[in-house]
């Protein structure tokens, strides 16, 4: 009985063996076979080398201006951040290490200017954003001329900011500026003059305004981008359900258009950090008293009026690692997943 049952297993297992060999050498040939249909043809890989070289071709003066122009003084600045540099005799130029990024940190003057450029973000994009989604809903609705009002809407963004600043600042004169005008003798809300441009505080009202205005077109139409993509057949479903026009809007548009809604964020938050001329016209670069001054204006005096280019680029990089931090703060809102 023993041998029986021996001999049984053998046969049981010989062809379970026997199989797992089949399987084997027929993956295995079939790995030769993929290995020999991957093979390129040699006139298909001349092919691809021609149409490689040619797409180089078009690349390669592209990144020689990008090398040239944006990465080569883009890191002879981040090198220069840590000397006290000879803009005469650069070879006599001092290394200082950390020293200029240290003095940027605890000087007065640049903490109020990283303040005033915070505040200036922290008011102009929220309004931007507010703003710009309710002219995007009011265009996206069946009126007439929405072509013309698109326009209209989308002149501030491509006027230019030295033209826009200058009109806002003559708007804003303590003597015989429009603002004025209508305050003290139209509205009658004051009886005297406001001097907008020599108050530490007052001037940012016409900076914030100017930002404000330049920036709802651009945000409208990006926002309008995303509202026409969201399928009209949840807002109908919605409708037959009873929904309110504002219910629909609450649970069903934004949630949709967080993509875009954190696009806006994100950019409109880098150009806020950037602010530099209107700050530079409306103020002259920090008056009164260097209390007015943003992060880039402040890096501007620095640099090109005092000649301190090491303290002038250290700002610049700072402000570079703010804009880097809240922007990746920003985009990880974006992984999450829309949830009607």
């Amino acid at each position: 009985m023993r041998s029986i049952s021996f001999s049984a297993e053998a046969s049981d297992t010989g062809p379970v063996l026997g199989t797992r060999g089949a399987q084997g050498r027929s993956r295995s040939s079939s790995r030769s076979t993929s290995k020999k249909r991957r093979r390129v043809p040699p006139k298909q890989r001349l092919k691809q080398l021609k149409q490689g070289s040619i797409a180089a071709a078009f690349l390669l003066p592209g990144i020689v201006l990008f090398t040239t122009f944006v990465l080569g003084p883009l890191l002879f600045s981040f090198r220069i951040s840590f000397y006290d540099w000879n803009i005469i005799k650069s070879e006599n130029s001092i290394w200082v290490g950390l020293e200029n990024y240290a003095r940027a940190l605890g000087d007065p003057i640049f903490r109020r200017a990283v303040l005033n450029t915070a505040a200036y973000t922290l008011v102009t994009v929220p309004a931007q954003i507010v703003l710009g989604l309710a002219v995007a809903v009011l265009l996206n609705q069946a009126i007439r001329g929405k072509s013309v009002f698109r326009v209209l809407y989308y002149l501030p963004v491509i006027t230019p900011w030295v033209i826009v600043s200058l009109i806002f600042e003559f708007i804003f004169l303590g003597q015989g500026g429009l603002a004025n005008y209508f305050l003290r003798d139209i509205l009658h809300v004051t009886d005297q003059n406001i001097r907008w441009l020599a108050d530490p505080i007052l001037t940012f009202v016409p900076i914030f305004l100017l930002g404000i205005w330049k920036g709802v077109g651009w945000t409208a139409i990006i926002a309008l981008a995303g509202l026409q993509a969201i399928p009209r057949e949840f807002h109908e479903a919605s409708a037959v359900d009873g929904a309110s026009a504002w219910a629909r809007f609450r649970h069903i548009t934004l949630p949709l258009m967080r993509p875009t809604l954190v696009f806006l964020t994100v950019v409109l938050t880098i150009g806020g950090f950037n602010a530099y001329i209107s700050n530079l016209l409306i103020t002259n670069g920090g008056d009164p008293l260097d209390k007015t001054h943003f992060i880039l204006t402040l890096m501007y005096d620095a640099s090109f009026t005092k000649l301190d280019f090491g303290y002038g680029a250290a700002i610049s990089y700072l402000l570079m690692f703010f804009v880097l931090l809240m922007s990746i703060v920003q985009i990880q809102l974006l992984r999450r997943r829309v949830e009607l």
